[in-house]
């Protein structure tokens, strides 16, 4: 709109009206035509403060005023509500305003008397302007500086209870719960219970720099802690932490703080609570009674404005909460396991001395490298010192360890021939105790490895020939002397000489005695 004011001052101020055109930034064909309109209106500087331009320009040119009465004036309340979903703007409602008009052979206003009157109607009716304030978009979240205490009932020492804010910026909708300490799992846990008290998810979460949501502050690359990040994955939201130094990112929620230190905290001040969950039910009670207080200046209260303006906007709860998880680093050691609270899990013996991401479930241990899950056990409790050993994760010989016992040697000694067995059996009936003759069973089983199978049965035939009850020592001296062949070749002879008289004419030894 044209600067009526400004133009009518600096011409009763003795202003050129090129000197006008330059200040108020309109042309000089304007200028003069105002000026003109004045002088036969016989209005002049200085008139009432009160007086608009869009008042002066009903007095100087009452054409152009008529004429706008003759445009369509938007629906606000239309306008208002469409802004409530998501990707709507007032560029684009007015975009489809003008298409309305033009359609209907009406004059629509310009881009920014539409933003003025709805501007004017925010104003007027109290409403939550929907320009930055969207619908289910952001859940603000915060620590409140100031803590309440818990009284011990032995010493009556007070323990202090930190407390947990979160809010709705276009409701101000709020929840609040305390927690015995600031760490990650609280945080988290915080969250769901926000996230199950709306009934609904919102669509960006803008918490603080604080160390157990944001590693490292950044205005353009945050670093967002990984277990929250995944919790913000599982819920299908994001995390966009305020700036830092600029709590005017999170508004809401510092504002909801000094509401929450006077009207919940201060109120419970000479209260006196010895467990969590005896405190956190009076703050539950206070928060319903602070969310459920009326607006100042519009109608409803939090509640009220939740469920009619943005509960249909967040987004859907998943089937089952998010398990908490949290993630740390650790090395493989030389044993091919990892130490978790002083408890120790395998992963596979390839990722010895590399450097692993762990996470820590309620009742999971998982294990991964360069996001690759490589290793997943059941978490262990109880004592210290405990350890859970996959044998997949095991080199081959180690997992021949293992495996070696009475049914293992058996079943080797069945593979290798009749004589292995008898001997394998001689031998772990000789001894008392099972590890001793799995032991001698061992050496066998070397023995198999460096001189040849085919030998050992041999020398185990050898062995029996001798006595029921072979030894390993005494293989291991045929094997070294290499008796087994030699008894080889006497076998074949004896058996030529058993074919010899079965079937030739054969001389005994009368014949030879001279009888």
């Amino acid at each position: 709109m044209v600067k009526y004011r400004d133009i009518l001052r600096l011409h009763a101020q003795g202003v050129t009206q090129r000197g006008i055109a330059s200040s108020c930034g309109h042309s000089r064909n304007t200028i003069r035509n105002v000026v003109n309109r004045a002088k036969e209106k016989g209005f002049s500087w200085p008139f009432e403060n009160n007086l608009t331009d869009a008042d002066i320009q009903s007095i100087l040119f009452p054409e152009k005023h008529q004429s706008l009465d003759f445009r369509r004036k938007p629906d606000c309340e239309y306008i208002h509500k469409e802004l409530a979903k998501s990707g709507v703007t007032l560029s684009l409602l007015w975009d489809e305003y003008s298409l309305n008009c033009r359609e209907n052979n009406e004059i629509p206003y310009g881009y920014r008397q539409f933003c003025r009157f709805y501007h004017n109607y925010a104003i007027k009716t109290k409403a939550t302007m929907r320009i930055k304030r969207k619908p289910g978009e952001i859940l603000e979240v915060d620590w409140a500086g100031q803590t309440m205490n818990l009284t011990d009932n032995l010493t009556g020492e007070a323990i202090p209870v930190y407390i947990f804010v979160a809010t709705l910026p276009c409701s101000q909708y709020s929840y609040v719960e305390g927690f015995l300490s600031m760490n990650t799992e609280n945080w988290l846990t915080a969250h769901i219970n926000t996230f199950k008290f709306y009934g609904g998810v919102p669509r960006i979460i803008v918490p603080d720099n604080l160390k157990t949501g944001v590693i490292k502050a950044s205005r353009s690359e945050p670093i967002i802690n990984r277990s929250y990040q995944e919790m913000a994955e599982y819920y299908q939201s994001t995390i966009i932490p305020a700036r830092v130094r600029h709590p005017k990112d999170k508004p809401s929620a510092e504002g909801t703080v000094g509401h929450i230190s006077t009207w919940i905290i201060a109120s419970l001040r000479h209260e006196k609570f010895f467990s969590l969950i005896e405190l956190n039910k009076a703050i539950h009670e206070k928060l319903k009674d602070f969310n459920l207080r009326s607006f100042q200046k519009k109608d409803g209260n939090r509640q009220t404005a939740y469920f009619e303006e943005e509960k249909f906007a967040m987004g859907p709860l998943p089937a089952s909460p998010y398990e908490i998880a949290t993630w740390q680093k650790a090395t493989v050691q030389y044993d091919y396991h990892i130490n978790m609270n002083k408890m120790y899990y395998s992963v596979p013996y390839d990722y010895i001395k590399h450097q692993v991401d762990v996470r820590v479930a309620r009742n999971t241990i998982e294990v991964f490298y360069k996001s690759l899950r490589i290793a997943s056990h059941k978490k262990m409790t109880g004592k210290k010192g405990q350890s859970s050993t996959l044998p997949d994760h095991m080199p081959r010989e180690h997992q021949q360890y293992i495996d070696f016992n009475q049914e293992y040697v058996l079943k080797w000694a069945r593979s290798v021939g009749n004589h292995a067995l008898k001997t394998v059996e001689s031998i772990l009936a000789s001894y008392q105790s099972e590890k001793q003759g799995l032991k001698s069973c061992l050496g066998l089983i070397k023995l198999a490895d460096k001189h040849s199978i085919e030998r050992l049965e041999l020398a185990c035939e050898k062995a029996l020939s001798y006595t029921p009850r072979p030894t390993l020592k005494s293989i291991q001296t045929i094997l070294k002397t290499g008796q087994e062949k030699v008894m080889n070749e006497n076998d074949r002879s004896s058996l030529n000489q058993t074919n010899k008289s079965s079937y030739g004419f054969t001389r005994g030894a009368d014949y030879y005695g001279g009888n």
